[in-house]
C-alpha cells in the first residue's frame, strides 16, 4: 500500500532533503525513523514532492512511501489505533524536533508525491531595514542593508510569468529539462516590515527559486532596470550578475494535487515532460 506523509522541517541543520553518506539530511532522518518503528530489514524508499537544498525549510512538504500491509501493522502494537494514526504518533516520538510529520494517510490510487503534483509554492523572506531586524528570525530571514523598491521588483517579476525555458536560472543537470511554467511571482511588504516573495510553478529545477530571487534584488536596489531579469532569461545561460540568494530565506509552503481521479493522468503527463 502507498502512504502519503505531510511534513515540515527547519532546514538549518540539514544538508538538504536527499540522503547523503555521512551527512545529516531530512530524508535520512525520516527513513531511519520509519525503519526503526516498523522494524524494516531494508529501509523504505521515500519519494518527495520537491527536493530542498541545504538550509532550505519546508512547511508543506509531501512524501509517499510504499509498504506491505503487514509492515504497517507493526506500528500498532497494542494501541488499538488505526495503523496510519499509530505510525504518525510514533514518528512524532522518534523524529528530532526540527522535523514534524503532520499527517499520515493511505494515498489515493495513482498518487505520486512528485509527479502527481500540480504546483509547488515557495516563500522567500528578506529584511531590508536593519532597525527592524529580528535576531530571533535569523534562520529564516535574509538581511540586506539596502532598502528595496517593491513596485519595481513586481514590474520585473511579472515579465517572467508563463511557460519558459529557465536555463539561465537553473543548475543544469544531464538529461533534465529546464522548461517550467512559472504561475506566480510577486513581492509584498508585510506588516512586520519584511519583504515576502511568493514563487509558484508547476515544478522547479535546481537552484531556480533562489536565482529568481537574486535576479530581482538588484532591481529593487536600483542597480538594474526592470527588464534585467527577462534579459537574463532570454540569454538562456547563467549570468554572473545574478546572485543565487542564501538558502535560509527560502521555504516550501505548499504542494497542490488534482482530484483523486486525475492523479495518475497528471503523473503520466509530468513524467513525459521531465523526459523531454
Amino acid at each position: 500500500m502507498r502512504l502519503r506523509l505531510d511534513l515540515a522541517y527547519d532546514g538549518t541543520d540539514f544538508h538538504g532533503w536527499a540522503a547523503q553518506p555521512g551527512l545529516r539530511t531530512v530524508e535520512g532522518e525520516l527513513t531511519a525513523a520509519v525503519a526503526t518503528i516498523l522494524r524494516l530489514e531494508e529501509p523504505a524508499r521515500l519519494t518527495v514532492a520537491g527536493r530542498t537544498d541545504a538550509g532550505v525549510h519546508a512547511m508543506g512538504q509531501v512524501v509517499h512511501v510504499d509498504l506491505a500491509p503487514e509492515q504497517l501493522d507493526r506500528a500498532q502494537g497494542n494501541t488499538g489505533r488505526e495503523p496510519e494514526q499509530a505510525l504518525l504518533t510514533r514518528l512524532r516520538g522518534v523524529l528530532p524536533p526540527d522535523v514534524v510529520v503532520h499527517r499520515v494517510a493511505e494515498a489515493p490510487e495513482g498518487f505520486d508525491a512528485r509527479f502527481s503534483a500540480l504546483s509547488r509554492r515557495y516563500r522567500y523572506l528578506i529584511s531590508d531595514d536593519p532597525a527592524r531586524l529580528d535576531p530571533l528570525r535569523r534562520h529564516e530571514v535574509v538581511a540586506l542593508r539596502t532598502p528595496l523598491d517593491v513596485e519595481a521588483m513586481n514590474r520585473a517579476a511579472e515579465r517572467l510569468i508563463g511557460l519558459r525555458n529557465f536555463a539561465a536560472f537553473c543548475k543544469k543537470r544531464e538529461g533534465a529539462t529546464t522548461t517550467r511554467t512559472l504561475l506566480r511571482y510577486d513581492w509584498r511588504r508585510r506588516d512586520d516590515g519584511l519583504l515576502e516573495a511568493t514563487v509558484l510553478a508547476d515544478a522547479f529545477c535546481h537552484s531556480m527559486v533562489r536565482a529568481l530571487i537574486g535576479a530581482l534584488v538588484p532591481v529593487g536596489e536600483g542597480r538594474r532596470g526592470v527588464d534585467f531579469p527577462v534579459d537574463v532569461l532570454t540569454a538562456m545561460s547563467r549570468d554572473p550578475r545574478v546572485k543565487v540568494m542564501p538558502a535560509h530565506g527560502l521555504c516550501l509552503v505548499e504542494v497542490t494535487y488534482p482530484e483523486a481521479g486525475a492523479l495518475a493522468a497528471r503523473a503520466q503527463e509530468a513524467r513525459a515532460k521531465r523526459e523531454e
